[in-house]
């Protein structure tokens, strides 16, 4: 799926995944994440993704030029939960509103996981 956007010069189209990338990038520069989580449904398995698929553990959907986002997200052991998810947003928040044009309306965080960081 892709985002089309019009404007005076000509139209811009944005594919999802692009979206989704760049929003995980941001998001394993965050303190306490540790990365993205794929969720296997059938055999409720959660697998930490390596840094060339972040893109994978997040869902993107687009109404009407706003995104929302939905992060699978592993984080470290001993970190607030709420403190991470905070930043989390506010630093995807600004950055993907900077890079697309388009607003973030919505960011929903599941914690599939807690891993102990050496």
């Amino acid at each position: 799926m892709s985002v089309r956007m019009e404007n005076k010069l000509g139209s811009i189209v944005i594919d999802t995944n692009v979206i989704a990338t760049y929003a995980g990038s941001v998001a394993v520069e965050c303190f306490g994440i540790v990365g993205m989580a794929s969720v296997n449904m059938k055999d409720g398995l959660v697998k930490l993704l390596n840094r060339d698929s972040l893109g994978h553990g997040i869902s993107v959907h687009v109404n009407e030029k706003k995104i929302t986002l939905d992060f699978h997200v592993i984080i470290s052991y001993g970190v607030g939960i709420h403190a991470v998810a905070d930043n989390l947003i506010s630093n995807v928040k600004y950055k993907l509103e900077s890079f697309t044009g388009m607003e973030v309306e919505r960011i929903n965080i599941y914690v599939e996981g807690v891993r102990v960081i050496d």
